[in-house]
């Protein structure tokens, strides 16, 4: 097992996070499902097959981040991909209509603990397990890191008064370009190394993020935060790209 390459992949028990660690066993890396719930998670990575296996992990939670880290060494003894997909767009409980999520989440009108509750997973969490993995990373053959973010942090295309999404742009939006800032702190961190660092926007998914509102499936939405995954050797670091290319930052 520890001659094949391992992938964790957070908030991977449902949606897209399934969908890339799906995409990734079926590549034959060995896929860890990261989930706030563990039973969520193994029931997960047994639909993934032999190649999957689940950690416990709550990316808002030091001991629990700090715990897998100390896991993945010690029973799979490398990390070779970090997939920071787990994410959520506000803190209430599912089943909001994307027109609520947006209207509370205006700048004018959230409250600083919405803000700190979206920012803690959205930003401090890829911080946090990032930092705790990279030691792994660090000596892996060719360690890849996919931050999952989202067109919707763009701050050129969100300054364009033309854009119908510019109205939306809040707290959710604005994690998201706080999840790119970092993104590329990190890909020029460790420019150095053999880790390339990358974002991808998966698209407007259908997902229990937006209540299931958006256009996409998971399996459309996958396709980027693999490829990044799997880049080789000359592919490039500190990007934010979707399927069709580059996405203007």
């Amino acid at each position: 097992m520890r001659d094949k390459p391992v992938a964790l992949v957070t908030g991977a028990n449902k949606g897209i996070g399934l969908h890339i660690a799906r995409e990734l066993a079926a590549h034959g890396l060995t896929v860890l499902v990261g989930s706030r719930d563990l039973r969520h998670g193994e029931t997960s990575a047994k639909s993934l097959g032999g190649n999957a296996g689940a950690v416990q992990l709550d990316v808002t939670d030091k001991a629990s981040v700090a715990a897998a880290a100390d896991r993945i060494r010690k029973e799979y003894g490398r990390l070779d991909v970090l997939v920071n997909n787990a994410g959520v767009s506000h803190s209430g409980t599912p089943g909001k209509p994307l027109q609520e999520i947006a209207e509370a989440g205006r700048m004018s009108v959230v409250s600083l603990d919405e803000v700190r509750a979206v920012f803690e997973t959205n930003v401090f969490g890829v911080i946090a397990v990032t930092q705790a993995m990279l030691p792994l990373l660090r000596e892996a053959p060719a360690g890849r890191i996919v931050n999952v973010s989202s067109t919707s942090g763009s701050l050129t295309w969100n300054s364009d008064p033309a854009n119908p999404h510019r109205k939306m742009f809040g707290t959710y939006s604005a994690s998201k370009t706080a999840l790119n800032a970092i993104t590329l702190a990190f890909a020029a961190d460790l420019e150095s190394t053999r880790i390339k660092v990358n974002a991808a926007c998966p698209g407007f998914t259908a997902t229990d993020l937006n209540n299931f509102q958006g256009t996409r499936t998971v399996e459309e939405a996958a396709r980027e935060p693999v490829r990044l995954a799997l880049l080789g050797q000359d592919g490039p670091t500190g990007t934010f790209s979707d399927e069709n290319g580059p996405v203007p930052w």
